[in-house]
């Protein structure tokens, strides 16, 4: 069954950001099976409390299993580094 991640991000230098962890990031996505449905700045915070303005990233993974993989992986711990000081992060799994 399929399983969304999705992830808010209030990013505070979107050069690096886009430049380092974007491009990192989004290869070791696909090579452990996960897909881009939207990357997104500007999101509009309709009711509640969090990041208006902020990105939004969904993914797309096989099952949850398959996403916690990926998150857990020792070359994400490695990617992730890239984005320390960068931004702010909000990240939820849904599905199977």
């Amino acid at each position: 069954m399929t399983a969304w991640m999705i992830i808010t991000a209030r990013i505070h230098d979107r050069e690096k950001f886009i430049t380092g962890y974007g491009p990192a990031a989004a290869k070791l996505v696909a090579q452990l099976g996960g897909r881009y449905v939207i990357r997104a700045p500007g999101a509009a915070l309709l009711e509640g409390e969090g990041m208006d303005g902020a990105s939004v990233v969904v993914s797309e993974w096989p099952s949850r299993a398959a996403a916690e993989a990926f998150w857990n992986s020792a070359e994400y711990a490695e990617v992730r580094k890239l984005r320390d000081g960068l931004a702010d992060v909000q990240v939820m799994l849904v599905g199977d």
